[in-house]
């Protein structure tokens, strides 16, 4: 495990701390990707046309394989943690459709002038973490590119029967979060030289937390709808859930747990782009009752790297799981679709 407390000190010029996942638009990519046609393959299991974590494609009866890619710019300073935080967040889509991984390939982006010691250090960050996943790392790819990016293509294995999408979230079912919000926030902050360390500290060993533990907890338990929160963050993931599965989902702001420094960072004007692009692209499928804090409203739309899992089931289930994975929280309800997917209160 890397020294939490590297992240506050720059180690080099060629790894600078980009605040969050750099990723585009989600209102840009759901009109791109809503012009494609949809795939018409009966082992397509899980397709991209349903924007769910992964895909799945049955390769019999009893097996079928998870596949996801992601890489993204440096989010620390430190680039050993920076490349064990890169593969957690790659394995995390497999555990959120409640499969095992089992492979994976490297995706490098690095400028060929640059520091050969720091580029090893991001593939044995990675590696070490792959290794604790018990994922076989079976080689990748690397180009030339002056602006660092690092992440894998994961493959995983799961029976066809017990995909764990975000199509089956069923009225009355409880909403229950695995971790807390606010690496967003928190890596602006730090980019901008205004984080305190305990901060910076808890946000990364968030996102050095595998969803590993989570999955095979809530596995334990009758799921119905499973999704990480992670760069389109809780809102938007929590959308795609809700209007998927033709329900409404209830969040009580309250209840949602953030990670330690988040409202201060938030306080302090360290609010990302990806943010405000996520409430460009969600907060139309949000209606906000009664009195909720607008600092809190406004994390629910924060861009997580290797965030938790969202998970729906019945209440008593989601007891049980709180009882036995301490870190979930009960989040929310799923409610009869009303007037908005997404209702905040």
């Amino acid at each position: 495990m890397a020294d939490t407390t590297a992240f506050s000190r720059k180690l080099t010029t060629h790894v600078k701390a980009g605040g969050c996942a750099s990723k585009l638009s989600p209102k840009l990519l759901d009109r791109v990707l809503g012009s494609l046609p949809k795939i018409a393959n009966p082992d397509v299991l899980v397709g991209f046309d349903t924007a769910d974590d992964a895909g799945v494609f049955r390769i019999s009866d009893e097996l079928a394989l998870v596949q996801t890619v992601d890489f993204f710019t440096p989010v620390v300073d430190d680039p050993y943690t920076f490349g064990a935080i890169a593969a957690a967040n790659a394995l995390s889509d497999v555990y959120a459709m409640g499969g095992r991984p089992i492979s994976a390939l490297s995706i490098v982006a690095f400028p060929g002038t640059g520091d050969m010691d720091v580029l090893g250090e991001i593939l044995r960050g990675g590696l070490d973490k792959m290794m604790e996943a018990e994922c076989a790392l079976m080689g990748g790819h690397s180009v030339n590119d002056p602006e660092i990016k690092f992440g894998y293509a994961v493959t995983g294995v799961i029976h066809p029967d017990r995909i764990k999408g975000n199509r089956d979230a069923k009225e009355g079912d409880a909403v229950v979060f695995t971790k807390a919000l606010g690496t967003g926030v928190i890596g602006t902050a730090l980019k901008k030289g205004i984080a305190s360390e305990p901060s910076v500290e808890a946000a990364a060993k968030s996102m050095l937390t595998l969803n590993r533990a989570a999955c095979e907890a809530m596995l334990k338990f009758e799921v119905h709808g499973c999704t990480d929160v992670t760069g389109f963050g809780m809102i938007a993931h929590a959308r795609e859930m809700a209007v998927a599965s033709g329900v409404t989902i209830e969040i009580e702001a309250a209840r949602v747990p953030l990670l330690p420094g988040a409202l201060e960072a938030w306080d302090a004007g360290a609010i990302p782009q990806g943010l405000r692009n996520n409430q460009d692209f969600a907060s139309c499928a949000a209606q906000v009752t009664g009195t909720v804090d607008p600092r809190v409203e406004g994390l629910l739309y924060d861009p997580q790297t290797s965030g938790g899992l969202l998970i729906t089931l019945s209440s008593a289930d989601a007891d049980a799981l709180v009882r036995a994975f301490p870190a979930a929280v009960r989040i929310g309800w799923v409610l009869p679709r009303g007037e908005k997917p997404i209702q905040i209160i």
